[in-house]
């Protein structure tokens, strides 16, 4: 259990600063994450690895010569904000272009690409390249669908080398996507892991047992079995490794044996003493191996396997020097005398004032009113949410959209005070959002709100048919981004029943309290029934059958959030059973 701590909340952000102190030689705090402390004379390729909180040494451990130009730090097991991403990005860039590496889960996926976007339209060159190497989270023939887990270490590490050695952006995106193809992961839990404040682990397993094939987010394994000896546990996870042997691979590998946050090192000792045989023995060399702690999971007791098969290329860069705060290897001295630590631009941006007719600076204090219910309801229902999304996720929906209200209602205060009509204070909101709660959610949120603060406008107070074309454009964007589709067990479930009541009723005439009540209803009915399906997509898809019998969180919260919207923003009363 982690025991030391302030407030929950704050955990993240007060490590990450800790470890910036504490490591002040190497690495500097900056919005967003940390870069390295002392700049490259010439550009270079600045090589950004990043995700959530939790994973130490993953991801700012491994600032520094030979690897990550910098990390994008996100709240616990959370993907960092578009805007993060944007703000660490810019701090490292030397002029040779930037490229953002993660593992391949959807928050990280569109927050990294909103900030790719956003980055090249300002002429930096960027690129991505996603981490899929644990097998247990689909099948070879799905392998895009695959989540990212210890291999991470690995493809960051030949990046980094290949951006030190001077090659190009595409040259260091070509090897890092090598790399992840011919790289392979499976991972077992003995324990779960607790949040900063819980009092409890986000699962649990019966004594003498392992969860087989979990994920690095506090997920349970995708299968319970008895813990076996060390040697049965070293023979399961070799085969499990070498039966997904790509076509064509070569007979040297890197192999890291991981322990996941308190498995102990002589425990690894003594389970590689099964592990490297095994391998020989199959016929390989293993090629500077790693036993220890790369990419954790908060507490969590257990270990993973990770082999990449190298050539004559990818070689030289796993064991090229390096030097980081967590993780030395060779001789690592500073390149060519590196360049003093730039003066950060002290921000003289002025606050942003509004113009807006007064009929929408009105209805502007409903939506502020608006999103303090939602505030309120979300708060009550932290817990709850939290326990759904641990079933088969990471446990964080509760705390992720908490985090995301408070920063919406403090933005979306602040615009009014500076004269902000409906749709500018909806905007804001949804930026602050997606700045502060980070992940899936936090995007998908912080999107929505803008595009639908941007159909309102500032120019009046809307009627049922502007609403229902606001909503209308929330749920495209949730679209848009997302890509599922109602069944998939998503906040889509309960959105579209919501859209296309409240837009029919509308289209009939019906009044803006009527049609918002009863689309209300429709919303919640339909995130309760999601308890049925099958997810399709989101890190609950990989444990698809644990989360049958459990309603979606998304949908769950997007329906509470709606119901209480409504008295607010449609002037009716709350739906029954809406705030459920």
């Amino acid at each position: 259990m982690t025991r030391i701590f302030n407030d929950p909340s704050d955990f993240a952000e007060e490590a990450l600063a800790g470890f910036c102190d504490v490591h002040a030689n190497l690495v500097r705090q900056v919005p967003g994450g940390a870069v390295r402390r002392h700049r490259p004379r010439q550009p270079k390729v600045a090589v950004l690895a990043g995700g959530g909180s939790g994973h130490y040494p993953a991801f700012a451990g491994l600032i520094g010569t030979g690897m990550a130009d910098g990390a994008v730090v996100g709240n616990i097991f959370t993907s960092p904000s578009a805007q993060q991403a944007y703000s660490v990005a810019k701090a490292a860039d030397s002029g040779a272009g930037v490229v953002f590496t993660y593992g391949n889960y959807a928050g990280d996926v569109m927050n990294f690409g909103l900030a790719s976007e956003r980055l090249a339209a300002e002429g930096i060159q960027v690129d991505n390249v996603l981490v899929m190497d644990d097998i247990a989270s689909a099948p070879a023939s799905e392998a895009g669908k695959r989540r990212g887990i210890a291999g991470d270490f690995t493809v960051f590490k030949i990046m980094g080398a290949a951006a030190e050695a001077g090659e190009t952006l595409p040259e260091v995106v070509r090897l890092g996507r090598k790399a992840n193809d011919l790289t392979r992961s499976i991972g077992s839990a003995f324990s779960g892991c607790t949040f900063p404040g819980a009092d409890a682990p986000l699962f649990t397993l019966e004594d003498k047992m392992m969860g087989l094939g979990l994920g690095i987010h506090g997920e349970p394994g995708l299968f319970d079995t008895e813990l076996p000896p060390a040697r049965e546990l070293g023979e399961e996870l070799v085969a499990r490794v070498l039966a997904e042997t790509p076509h064509g691979a070569g007979r040297r590998i890197a192999v890291l044996l991981n322990g996941l946050g308190s498995t102990k090192q002589e425990e690894l000792f003594v389970l590689w003493l099964t592990v490297a045989p095994l391998l020989r023995a199959a016929g390989y060399t293993l090629v500077m191996p790693e036993v220890g702690e790369l990419v954790t999971s908060l507490d969590m007791a257990g270990v993973s396997l990770t082999v990449t098969w190298l050539d004559d290329e990818l070689e030289p860069l796993w064991t090229a020097p390096a030097e980081t705060p967590a993780y030395r290897r060779g001789n690592a001295a500073l390149p060519g005398g590196a360049a003093e630590e730039p003066t950060p631009d002290e921000d003289t941006t002025a606050p942003e004032t509004f113009t807006a007719a007064h009929a929408s600076r009105d209805y502007a204090l409903r939506c502020i009113a608006a999103l303090t219910a939602a505030r309120d309801a979300l708060h009550d229902a932290e817990k709850s949410l939290g326990d759904l999304d641990a079933i088969a996720g990471d446990g964080d929906h509760g705390r992720g959209m908490v985090r995301g209200i408070d920063a919406a209602c403090a933005a979306a205060s602040d615009a009014a005070s500076r004269g902000a009509g409906a749709g500018a204070v909806l905007a804001a909101a949804g930026d602050a959002w997606a700045d502060n709660a980070g992940g899936t959610s936090g995007v998908l949120w912080g999107a929505a709100l803008r595009a639908f603060g941007e159909s309102l406008g500032n120019d009046h107070a809307p009627g049922a048919s502007q609403l229902a074309a606001a909503v209308a454009a929330f749920a495209a964007r949730i679209a848009e981004l997302g890509k599922a589709d109602v069944g998939d067990k998503t906040m889509v479930d309960a959105l579209v029943p919501f859209t296309e009541t409240f837009s029919r009723l509308a289209g009939e005439g019906a009044g803006a309290d009527a049609g918002w009540a009863a689309a209300a209803r429709e919303a919640t009915a339909a995130a309760q029934a999601t308890a049925a399906l099958r997810p399709l997509k989101g890190r609950a898809r990989p444990l698809a059958d644990k989360s049958v019998g459990t309603p979606d969180p998304g949908a769950t919260s997007l329906a509470m959030v709606f119901g209480v919207f409504g008295p607010h923003l449609a002037g009716v009363r709350q739906a029954a059973g809406a705030r459920s």
